[in-house]
């Protein structure tokens, strides 16, 4: 009968401690997709980091941009090679991140562009998914797809 408490207990006490190291992992996970799609992507593309996009981009990741066109990881590589950027400030906002037990998770949400356009200063947002999978501890972006691009008005500030 002690047997059994103490092997009852011990598959509490592992029981409830898998969750913690789940939920421990499943927060550091959460806070570096969050870093990836809000802070690094966006500063690969800025700054033409080649190396650092290719950081995050897996070897089989496809883009469908907003007019439907696929690109690979190459055409993107190639693209921030070769293209400066023509925006002022790129800021993008997560409104969805789930992360899965099989290892992959969706980031979503909205940019945010401030550009110089043919009539003066101009805001564009657009909305963007991301499927990435983690290999080898690291996450890696497999797909990624844009829609809903438009020039939005800039709220004035007070006194305007």
């Amino acid at each position: 009968m002690r047997i059994r408490l103490v092997a009852a207990a011990l598959a509490v006490v592992i029981a409830s401690t898998s969750g913690i190291a789940s939920e421990t992992t499943r927060a550091r996970d959460e806070a570096v997709l969050r870093n990836l799609k809000e802070v690094l992507w966006p500063r690969a593309y800025a700054e033409q980091d080649v190396r650092l996009l290719d950081s995050i981009l897996a070897p089989e990741f496809r883009k469908i941009d907003a007019e439907g066109r696929w690109s690979t990881k190459n055409d993107e590589l190639e693209f921030v090679r070769t293209n400066k950027p023509r925006y002022d400030s790129l800021v993008f906002s997560v409104k969805r991140l789930d992360v899965f037990e099989n290892g992959s998770a969706i980031v979503a949400g909205e940019g945010t562009v401030h550009r110089q356009g043919p009539d003066g200063p101009e805001v564009v947002k657009y909305q963007s998914t991301n499927v990435l999978i983690k290999r080898d501890g690291k996450w890696k972006a497999v797909a990624s797809h844009v829609s809903g691009v438009k020039r939005v008005e800039e709220p004035k500030a007070a006194g305007s």
